[in-house]
């Protein structure tokens, strides 16, 4: 039985039925891992001898008819910007690189209370700044599809490893779309919670306004079952929010009739490949056919939203890397004296992407241009995030592109950061506005996955997991599968 293929629910009845062990699953599971990542990159760290370990105290749990949690033996990667504990954790960066964090993340440890086993350590750009995944400081990950393309990013080790059956969920982080974006790329279901949902503690810091922890699936259950666990308040995240946790599984089967779905055409102008657009649109037919009604909508100050970002986010990310110089932490290149330590230390061991936005975030903060860049830009994302309130007065969700392309070349990019930064123009406005989205796949163009995503309103991920249950159910892509030549 080819057990890399099976969802949550599917395991966990073969666990209950004794078919197979926990043992078993973890065995193949590193077996394709072994077999396969040479090729793809999509791990950092594999740690075989732990999850084998956990695998057998499970398998003797389940025979002695012990409760051992709701995601018992569910095979699991995290993006390497989580904290593992004693499980080194990078960032993607090289100043980090033999960092072995003392406690986990919230958002792991909780998975680990309910029985996950931790694969290893995905790939990322450095600090997830990044839309390709080449900004690691560690090589590229390469997209399971077409392994000449990038897998999205910053995430896209996380995507890549679902996509290509290596582990069956993972953890990644959404900053500006890094979940949602490699998503899209290589196929797979990508939820980016509201602001304030999921914890934070745990996550290395890029923008604390916008970062947002969430998990990758090939199937929309399975991204719901994970969100049950990770969702809730925790008194180590001050931004995380004391609200009730809907019951997500259970919203999936509720019928999607008396939903009213809005189609912003600002999402379908210049910069949109035609048959991307056509792709999607297509996907949006299939709501009307399953009895929703579909609208358009308008969302005006839409197009200020990537600008906004591009000077906020560096801000944030000037202030939180200020730490990383060698001595309060990160790794340490000696001189002799302390500026040029700072010098040597962060000139060498942080990558272009990462000093470029520090210089930015640095400008734009500098005395003389606060007001008219920083202030500016906040008065923007006010705007914004009114824009979308007004919208969800008429409509309950958003449909519309996660990217604007499928995935491109590696390298492609590479060269020319406004191109790079472009990719987020879908999905950057979300984050602006702290909203949950779901980004699930949506149909194919040239052999290459689209994704669709859909938007809620602030703490409705109930109904964007509904509704993308029900597309679904309705259409066949998340049946389909890379292969990957061994």
């Amino acid at each position: 039985m080819e057990l890399t293929k099976l969802t949550i629910a599917e395991l966990q009845q073969g666990y209950a039925n004794r078919q197979f062990s926990v043992t078993e699953v973890v065995s193949q599971y590193l077996a394709a891992i072994g077999k396969l990542d040479g090729k793809l990159k999509a791990f950092l760290v594999v740690q075989p001898e732990s999850a084998l370990a956990r695998a057998t105290e499970l398998d003797r749990a389940l025979a002695a008819g012990k409760e051992i949690g709701a995601l018992a033996g569910v095979p699991l990667a995290v993006k390497d910007c989580l904290l593992t504990k004693g499980l080194q954790t990078t960032a993607g960066s090289q100043i980090l690189a033999h960092y072995l964090p003392p406690y986990n993340a919230t958002a792991v440890e909780r998975l680990i209370k309910e029985g996950v086993i931790i694969l290893g350590k995905t790939n990322c750009d450095e600090f997830a700044m990044g839309s390709s995944t080449e900004n690691s400081a560690f090589g590229p990950t390469y997209n399971p599809w077409d392994l000449t393309r990038v897998p999205g990013g910053s995430s896209g080790g996380s995507a890549a490893a679902v996509a290509a059956s290596l582990s069956l969920v993972a953890l990644g982080s959404d900053t500006a779309g890094s979940i949602r974006q490699p998503a899209s790329f290589c196929g797979v279901v990508g939820l980016k919670p509201t602001y304030g949902r999921v914890s934070r503690f745990g996550l290395i810091a890029m923008a604390s306004s916008f970062d947002t922890v969430g998990p990758f699936s090939r199937t929309v259950a399975d991204s719901a079952q994970v969100m049950q666990i990770i969702a809730g308040q925790d008194a180590r995240d001050a931004t995380s929010q004391a609200r009730p946790v809907d019951d997500y599984l259970a919203a999936l089967t509720k019928p999607v009739k008396d939903l009213t779905i809005g189609v912003p055409q600002e999402f379908f102008a210049d910069g949109l490949d035609k048959y991307v657009a056509q792709a999607v649109r297509q996907a949006i037919d299939v709501f009307t056919n399953l009895g929703a009604r579909v609208i358009s909508v308008s969302l005006p100050t839409l197009p200020y939203a990537l600008a906004a970002y591009y000077v906020i986010m560096p801000a944030e990310v000037s202030a939180n890397l200020a730490r990383y110089d060698g001595i309060k932490f990160g790794e340490r290149i000696q001189a002799d004296n302390l500026l040029a330590l700072y010098h040597k230390t962060r000139g060498q061991l942080l990558g272009s992407e990462a000093k470029r936005r520090i210089m930015l975030g640095t400008y734009v903060l500098s005395s003389g241009y606060y007001e008219s860049y920083y202030k500016r830009a906040q008065t923007a994302r006010r705007a914004i995030q009114a824009d979308f309130v007004r919208a969800f007065k008429e409509v309950d969700v958003l449909a519309t592109p996660t990217a604007p392309t499928v995935a491109f070349p590696l390298g492609s990019h590479t060269s020319d950061p406004l191109s790079m930064y472009l990719q987020d123009v879908y999905t950057v406005p979300v984050n602006i506005a702290g909203l949950p989205a779901i980004s699930l796949p949506g149909g194919f163009v040239d052999k290459l996955p689209v994704g669709l995503q859909l938007i809620g309103s602030a703490w409705s991920e109930s109904t964007i997991l509904r509704l993308a249950y029900a597309y679904e159910q309705a259409t066949p892509w998340h049946n389909y599968t890379p292969t990957l030549p061994a």
